[in-house]
C-alpha cells in the first residue's frame, strides 16, 4: 500500500505509512416529529468525506521507510503548507480511495532531537462546483426572430405564413419553424392582434405571419 498526495505536477508519497488511515462519511439527515405518528428520519444529502493521517517525515533512511530518495522533512512540510491554498488528490493504492480534498489542518513538531518531523493532517473532500447555465428568457416586447445557437438546431429560417393546427402551441411552432422554442414570444408579438391577449390560447385555423 502507498499513500500519495498530488497537486498539479507536484506529488508526495508518504515515506512512513501511518499506523492506520481513516476515511469518514456522514449523512445530513433530519429528524421530524409528525403529530400522531412520532419522529421520522428524513434522508438528506451526503456530507463531505473527511480523512485523518498521522505519521512522521524521517530525517534518516530507517529500515521501515517505504522508499529511498524521499524528501527532507522540512521540504515535506513546506510543500504541504503550500498545498493548503488549493485542493490535492489523496490516493491510497490498493483501495478505491482517489479523492480530491482540501487540507483543512496541518500540525507538525520535532519531538526527540532526531530531526524527524511528526505531523497530523486533516483532509476534507472537495467537490468542484458545477454551474448550470440559465436559459435566456425571451424578450417580452421583441418581434425579432433569433437563429438557433447550436449546430444541431441550426436551420434556414425565412419569413412565412403558418396556419395553426390542433395541439399546436407557440413554442412548438417556434421550434418547428425557427429551430428555437424561445422565439415563441417574438411570434406572439408579431401576431398579437390575431391571437389576442393570451399567448397560451391560440386556436386551430388562425393564420400567423412570421417575419424574419
Amino acid at each position: 500500500m502507498e499513500i500519495w498526495l498530488k497537486q498539479g505536477k507536484e506529488e508526495l508519497r508518504l515515506p512512513v505509512l501511518p499506523s492506520s488511515y481513516e476515511l469518514s462519511y456522514s449523512q445530513n439527515n433530519t429528524e421530524v416529529n409528525i403529530t400522531n405518528f412520532g419522529i421520522v428520519n428524513l434522508i438528506g444529502n451526503r456530507s463531505l468525506a473527511t480523512a485523518e493521517l498521522e505519521s512522521f517525515f524521517p530525517s534518516k533512511n530507517y529500515n521501515f521507510v517505504q522508499y529511498k530518495g524521499f524528501p527532507k522533512p522540512n521540504a515535506c512540510v513546506e510543500l504541504i503548507k503550500k498545498w493548503m491554498q488549493a485542493p490535492v488528490r489523496y490516493i491510497v493504492t490498493g483501495t478505491k480511495i482517489n479523492i480530491l480534498m482540501t487540507i483543512e489542518e496541518f500540525t507538525y513538531s520535532e519531538q526527540d532531537g532526531t530531526g524527524d518531523i511528526y505531523y497530523a493532517l486533516s483532509l476534507k473532500e472537495y467537490r468542484v462546483p458545477k454551474a448550470t447555465p440559465q436559459k435566456k428568457q425571451p424578450d417580452k416586447t421583441s418581434k425579432k426572430i433569433n437563429k438557433a445557437t447550436t449546430a444541431r438546431e441550426t436551420k434556414k429560417v425565412s419569413s412565412t405564413t403558418y396556419t395553426v393546427k390542433p395541439g399546436d402551441s407557440l413554442s412548438v411552432i417556434a421550434k418547428r419553424l425557427t429551430g428555437d422554442a424561445n422565439n415563441w414570444m417574438a411570434i406572439y408579438n408579431q401576431n398579437k392582434t390575431v391571437i389576442g391577449g393570451n399567448p397560451n390560447k391560440i386556436k386551430p385555423g388562425q393564420k400567423l405571419v412570421i417575419k424574419v
